[in-house]
């Protein structure tokens, strides 16, 4: 490299990092339930439709609160109907429900009156309103819990609430709970999932990159054992690191869900870019060429195969576009373009800043041999001596492949991947427990010909389906117009609990009509849309796993289209919750389809590269084993198939293939120079089977950074991946040489 193009290097990229630098401070976080859902889907848009003409089942957030020795306590009962008033003048809050502001009507012979559900100051009444509200299946499980040790706040928010909205609430919610003495609090909604959701994303994403900058900084030191060459590399990782947040700034891309992935695969992908580069360089130079040379045969020889692995891998990332979910998407694209911007950096600001200094100090060279050399040497005279065995060992592993494949499961439950040990965990499991859950269950209902969703033909066809509703143990709380209608009935029976049924007569219906229709219209919006011809039936539904729910969903559907009336109203299920759980499906097909592209497109690369049908094959055999053994991996260890683990596929493939270039590469340029297929083997192995062990240590360990996490699909990406890279090179390793020799056994 001469001095004119350092000078230039050195220019371009000052420029870019103050840019990125000033770009790097817009990067702002988002988390939206709307970034999951599958785009192009007609679920989507009948959802799209049906909110449109109601409201989002997500505009709430419970407020669990408990006392261990009972609620029914008149200090309690006090503090907790103050707090449920102030509750509901918090900001982005519409209205509130609790069992303090609940009222139960009653019919006298001057009309309605309401009656205090709890006498907050009659302690003498306290069993009796307990037992009343644990008998009544509209508050037991929803707003008091079953065994009655805590009571919830039940506050309706605003459509879509964003993050900026969200932290304003919850500040001002915790501000307001610290005036009060309650023992334990519990959150859940969709404003406390926001914001800690994102504030565990800047949270992985710090941690994961000082852990991993200190695991670099340590294999860096054990390569180079140079203060300047440890400096060299680390600042070419970091400035790439620094241009890829620049750009993220600058094309206005978010931080999502998935983001505490990218300074993992940024730092360690540029750490094997730069110890690729930097290998080559100290080879040249042990072997006595001068430091320009050195540079210019690195850039040539290195930098052609690098600039391979780097498509590659991105190729891999960008097989991520083919899913529905735009965070999967996202990160495919963003991944794709972090790894050519680690690339560029690497090839031109590394070799660049290594032209400035004396060999000596950027590394200690020494004559002995390398620390690779002696396993190198092993593993080239096994794969000469025991094909066989080779060949077996494959047959072996592929059956324990396929067994395990076969294990995995697309039963994807919230619980399972909420973070551990984390306050947001304890909520969830506590509503769990406690209540109805967090997913919703929404079936919406139209009208057919003339009908309108407040006739009684079609409220009984309504009635129907949520009596069938109550025959599955995980769906809670069922909620629609005939509720209003059941409670009707309940207050002219003196309000007897058994009175809470639907008029069994059309009489009894007109009746309670008329005095439905003399009640504000908003207490009835949420159930009916504006037109009367559509109506919904809302549910929770408790987190089983999605497959699960999937099934039961399916035996609703087919109950429903055999025992209700076509003619009269239609049902349907919706809801954010069948949207979630769509994902799972999206994601089996997605990911046969990404690496499909993946395979296709990496064979024309090998197909450019190498010129030979059989090199293709050579080149990607090995690298098929590695994402079975990730499959199989997944099912023997019941790790859920979901969108955050459907990455390490593509991660796996665009990576393994790598080091199968470098190897090939080193194997074709050895071939060129016309030595025999074993003695350029034998080079290969020594020279490029040491870059690629030592960047397959680091890809392990920098994968296993993230068992720091405490997200549990970050851990099992970490340690899937880390493990399946190993057997990646050991494919690379054992198989690609017993290929070559079977496919190349006449020019032996």
């Amino acid at each position: 490299m001469n001095k004119k193009t350092r000078t230039l290097s050195f220019i371009i990229f000052s420029i870019l990092s103050l840019l990125a630098l000033f770009f790097s401070f817009k990067v702002e976080a988002d988390f939206n339930f709307e970034q999951f859902f599958p785009d192009g889907d007609p679920d989507l848009d009948y959802f799209y439709e049906f909110i449109s003409e109601f409201e989002t089942d997500d505009n709430f957030l419970l407020v669990g609160i408990e006392r261990k020795n009972g609620i029914f306590e008149q200090d309690f009962l006090n503090d907790f109907h103050d707090f449920s008033k102030k509750a509901k003048r918090l900001p982005f809050v519409t209205s509130a429900q609790s069992i303090t502001l609940l009222q139960y009507p009653q019919k006298t012979p001057f009309g309605f009156t309401a009656s205090a559900a709890v006498h907050r100051n009659r302690p003498e009444k306290f069993e009796q309103d307990k037992k009343r509200l644990l008998e009544d299946e509209r508050f037991s499980g929803t707003l008091i819990s079953e065994d009655a040790n805590s009571a919830v706040v039940a506050l309706k928010l605003i459509d879509n609430i964003q993050i900026a909205d969200s932290r304003v609430l919850m500040g001002k919610m915790d501000s307001l709970l610290l005036s009060y003495p309650f023992e334990n609090t519990h959150f859940l909604g969709r404003p406390n999932f926001q914001k800690e959701f994102i504030d565990l994303q800047f949270r992985e994403m710090g941690i994961s990159t000082l852990v991993s900058g200190f695991l670099v900084l340590l294999i860096m030191w054990f390569i180079f054992k140079r203060g300047w060459g440890v400096f060299i590399a680390v600042f070419s990782i970091a400035i790439g690191m620094l241009l890829f947040v620049g750009m993220l700034g600058a094309t206005g891309r978010t931080l999502n869900v998935m983001s505490a992935l990218y300074p993992v695969l940024l730092i360690i992908v540029g750490t094997s870019d730069v110890i690729h580069v930097m290998s080559k360089y100290i080879d040249e130079l042990r072997r006595g060429t001068s430091k320009k040379d050195a540079i210019n045969i690195t850039i040539r020889e290195i930098g052609i195969a690098t600039l391979l692995t780097s498509v590659t891998t991105a190729v891999g990332f960008l097989t991520l576009l083919s899913s529905r979910i735009p965070p999967i998407r996202a990160f495919g694209l963003n991944a794709a373009v972090g790894v050519i911007i680690a690339y560029l950096t690497v090839l031109f600001l590394t070799t660049a800043i290594l032209s400035l200094f004396k060999v000596d100090q950027v590394i200690q060279l020494e004559n002995r041999k390398s620390f690779w050399e002696p396993f190198m040497d092993w593993f080239y005279h096994f794969t000469k001596k025991y094909p066989k065995r080779i060949f077996v060992g494959i047959l072996i592993t592929l059956g324990l492949c396929f067994y395990g494949m076969s294990l995995v499961t697309t039963n994807f439950s919230i619980k399972s991947n909420l973070p551990r040990g984390q306050k947001i965990t304890a909520d969830y499991i506590f509503f769990e427990k406690n209540y109805g859950g967090f997913r919703p269950f929404e079936i919406a209902v139209t009208a057919q010909d003339t009908f309108t969703a407040r006739d009684y033909l079609v409220l009984q066809e309504i009635n129907k389906v949520e009596q069938h509703l109550k025959k599955y143990s995980a769906v809670k709380s069922s909620n629609s117009i005939t509720s209003a209608y059941k409670s009707m009935n309940r207050a002219f029976h003196g309000n007897q609990l058994s009175a809470y049924q639907f008029p069994e007569n059309e009489n009894d219906f007109k009746k309670y009509d008329r005095y439905l229709n003399k009640m504000p219209a908003a207490s009835l919006d949420v159930l009916i849309s504006k037109d009367g011809k559509k109506a919904r039936i809302s549910s929770s539904i408790l987190d089983v796993g999605s497959d699960t729910i999937q099934q039961v969903g399916l035996e609703i559907d087919a109950w429903m289209k055999k025992n209700t009336d076509p003619n009269i109203a239609t049902f349907r299920r919706t809801g954010t919750g069948v949207l979630f759980d769509k994902n799972e499906e999206y994601i089996r097909d997605s990911i046969l389809q990404g690496l499909g592209i993946a395979i296709f497109i990496i064979s024309i690369l090998m197909g450019i590269l190498f010129r030979s049908p059989k090199m293709i094959l050579i080149s990607l055999l090995p690298n098929i084993l590695p994402l079975l053994i990730a499959g199989a991996l997944l099912g023997y260890a019941g790790i859920e198939l979901e969108s955050g683990v459907a990455i390490i596929f593509a991660i796996v493939f665009g990576i393994a293939v790598d080091d199968t270039i470098h190897f090939l590469s080193k194997y074709k340029l050895t071939r060129d120079k016309g030595k025999s297929i074993d003695e350029s083997l034998y080079v290969t192995f020594l020279e490029t089977g040491k870059a690629i062990g030592l960047t397959s240590v680091i890809l392990f360990f920098g994968f296993l950074v993230m068992l720091f996490s405490i997200n549990p699909p970050s851990v099992t990406v970490g340690i899937i991946i880390s493990v399946t890279l190993a057997s990646a090179l050991l494919s690379d390793l054992f198989i690609i040489p017993v290929l070559i020799r079977w496919f190349y056994k006449n020019d032996l």
